[in-house]
């Protein structure tokens, strides 16, 4: 495999960087409640994100679920648009009507996330289907947490990926809990990755908080598909530190252990991986903190732009929804 060049490894920290300090940013925001939306966060995540859309283009396609920040920013969207989206702003990436779970940015390959669980699965096989059919050299990459394993909708894409050989990578995010229920009381082991030998495709497990590696297996996932050869399932092993909705951690409420939080958090993804780049020397200190600042301006920016911009107009309310009887009685 070739070697890493020291400015992907930068670019690499500075995505999951900016996802982390956009999820702070929206942690501080959210008590005073102008953000009406609920909000499901990636903190504690962010190297997955980072590590799969680095090798991804523009027209690549990805489809998330409702914890899809991380995948937003880290494919190239607007975090103007994204904030605003939050705030139900009219510039918001879904005209203030989508709200956290329901983000679309088409111009950079998000064709839509959705809150139901698993069904960013089954479209990102469809979009890859649709790539095949029409002779298309881009790929398309379903993010899901695992607790979209324990739905059909995952086997039966995963059956039909294999079967026509699509051009579609399986990004798995375990950490462990849907909701508030663990892996351990829904299924009988939690080697996800396992899986994926039922289809006759590669199950790759991954440290999730390590990006490097998480780059590595989606370079080998996308050549193999390049090579025509279909799908794979990566499954990243990962944590997340903020409840399954809201700001709050959710050992304050007793759903899980303090301790597991805590020893999760010895092992952030962001602060390893700053100790590998000191260590070998591809960025310092002050680079560290340039960064810093580079995002926080944006960041800013953003909260201005979305907190300046005006709630959509009452004549909106329909426009950009389908219903196909008549509109009087929506009235």
């Amino acid at each position: 495999m070739n070697k890493i060049q020291a400015a992907v490894k930068k670019q690499l920290f500075y995505t999951m960087l900016k996802i982390r300090r956009f999820e702070e940013k929206v942690t501080e925001l959210y008590p005073s409640q102008d953000m009406k939306t609920p909000v499901h966060l990636y903190i504690g995540q962010e190297a997955i994100a980072a590590g799969v859309c680095a090798l991804l283009c523009k027209e690549d396609i990805i489809f998330s679920t409702h914890r899809n920040h991380g995948h937003y920013i880290a494919k190239g969207a607007s975090i103007r648009f994204l904030m605003a989206e939050l705030y139900g702003k009219s510039s918001g990436c879904s005209s203030g009507k989508g709200g956290s779970m329901h983000l679309v940015s088409p111009e950079v390959g998000i064709l839509g996330t959705s809150a139901i669980v698993g069904s960013g699965i089954a479209l990102a096989t469809g979009a890859a289907l649709a790539i095949k059919m029409n002779g298309q050299k881009k790929i398309a990459v379903a993010f899901f947490g695992d607790g979209a394993v324990d739905e059909g909708t995952f086997h039966e894409s995963m059956n039909f990926a294999s079967l026509k050989k699509l051009p579609v990578v399986f990004v798995c995010e375990n950490n462990f809990y849907a909701t508030n229920s663990h892996i351990a009381v829904r299924q009988p082991h939690d080697d996800i990755a396992r899986r994926a030998q039922g289809y006759d495709i590669p199950g790759i497990q991954v440290d999730g908080n390590d990006v490097l590696g998480i780059y590595k297996s989606a370079k080998k996932a996308i050549e193999r598909i390049r090579a025509g050869k279909g799908p794979t399932l990566i499954e990243c092993r990962t944590y997340r530190w903020k409840g399954h909705v809201g700001p709050e951690c959710d050992y304050e409420k007793g759903c899980r252990p303090e301790k597991e939080l805590y020893d999760w958090m010895k092992r952030c993804p962001l602060e390893s991986y700053k100790k590998y780049l000191f260590k070998n020397k591809i960025i310092n200190q002050s680079g560290i903190e340039e960064m810093v600042k580079a995002v926080d301006c944006e960041i800013e920016d953003a909260v201005r732009f979305a907190q300046k911009s005006p709630f959509p107009a009452k004549e909106e309310l329909y426009d950009d929804v389908y219903y196909a009887g008549s509109k009087d009685a929506l009235d």
